[in-house]
């Protein structure tokens, strides 16, 4: 099954998308895979939250997983947080996410 899901790139265009939930994929990986950032401007680390590359604002009231340390602790250092940053590495696409609408964040470079 496909949840939809709408995704505003780095130049302000909205993109909504069919996103799989039999496929173990991140959100981040459905970025890349409709190619809506620059390659090599997102998930520089691999989904790792390493890096915060991949950061995104929510901009729907969909429910979300809690932020693990991992991700508070990439948050805590990178650019443009805002209280509703969270790193798409680190969102599963499930049927939850149904709905759900992001920014990407200005890339740091």
């Amino acid at each position: 099954m496909d949840v939809k899901i709408t995704i505003v790139d780095r130049e302000g265009t909205s993109h909504l998308v069919d996103a799989p939930t039999d496929m173990a994929m991140n959100l981040m990986e459905v970025i890349r895979s409709y190619e809506l950032a620059p390659e090599g401007s997102i998930g520089i680390c691999g989904g790792m939250a390493m890096c915060a590359s991949c950061q995104c604002y929510i901009q729907s009231i969909t429910p979300l997983p809690e932020k693990g340390d991992e991700e508070e602790a990439m948050l805590a250092e990178a650019f443009y947080v805002e209280d509703n940053s969270r790193l798409s590495c680190q969102l599963p696409i499930t049927e939850d996410l149904e709905g759900l609408k992001v920014e990407l964040a200005p890339s740091e470079e």
